[in-house]
């Protein structure tokens, strides 16, 4: 679905569009699989654009709130297989999925043995996860608030995820610094989202290039985390239509 106005998307089974370029899927682009230490730079960096004024965020809360009452879900039942791929091997602990929505990878998580909590600012896609979450017979955290605004403690998860959060990009880097202080040491963030080259070799997904971004870019905005993967990944979506994915996995080191 293409909603430049919301300041914000998410991939729903129904967003097809353009049919992209000829070829398998796999990889498109690629950054590197060597490990990358940032630049850790002055504290507060990514954080010196102000919060969004109080009634753009609440526009866009009543535009998701909207969204999710309407649909059915609004997002894919099944895991996103980043997530799967990407945290194989990693021992449960403490997670934090931010923009959770509906829930569907907060449930996942916690289905697989973590403590999770789920952070979005729509009550109405929280009530679909806590549902979610008693059907699945699990416990997951729900947190209402503005990830603009929304601070979580210092260092204390061992698993941080953002998927499919699409800002401006001063909004962006803001939010970006928000789950890598988030990150235990030793802990890895996942951030997820739609390539800036899916615009005219993918399909779906924001048609603004203002809020879709590289994983090269995401990767730069992760001040002290080194780098493990930053890579455009393509993804069936249906038939032979594909959708390109940034994928960026981070690691705090431990010192």
């Amino acid at each position: 679905m293409n909603d430049p106005t919301s300041g914000r998307y998410r991939l729903a089974p129904a967003d097809v569009g353009r049919p992209h370029l000829a070829g398998g899927p796999g990889i498109v682009t690629r950054m590197s699989t060597e490990s990358i230490t940032t630049d850790p730079g002055r504290p507060g960096d990514a954080m010196d654009s102000e919060a969004a004024p109080t009634e753009v965020t609440e526009d866009r809360r009543a535009h998701w709130d909207a969204r999710h009452a309407a649909h059915e879900p609004i997002e894919l039942i099944e895991v996103d297989p980043s997530l799967d791929e990407e945290i194989a091997g990693l021992a449960p602990g403490r997670a934090l999925d931010l923009g959770t929505g509906d829930g569907r990878n907060a449930v996942w998580l916690a289905r697989r043995g973590w403590r999770v909590t789920g952070v979005d600012f729509s009550s109405v896609g929280l009530e679909r996860a806590r549902t979610r979450a008693r059907v699945a017979g699990v416990t997951v955290d729900w947190e209402l608030a503005d990830l603009l605004k929304w601070r979580p403690p210092a260092r204390a998860f061992d698993l941080v995820v953002l998927f499919f959060i699409h800002l401006a990009a001063d909004e962006r880097r803001a939010v970006h610094q928000t789950a890598v202080e988030a990150v235990a040491p030793g802990g890895t963030l996942l951030i997820v989202g739609h390539d800036r080259s899916n615009l005219i070799a993918g399909t779906g997904g924001p048609q603004d290039p203002a809020v879709l971004f590289t994983a090269a870019e995401v990767a730069s905005e992760l001040p002290g985390l080194t780098i493990r993967r930053a890579e455009a990944v393509r993804r069936p979506v249906a038939g032979d239509r594909w959708r390109i994915d940034a994928v960026v996995r981070a690691v705090r080191p431990v010192r």
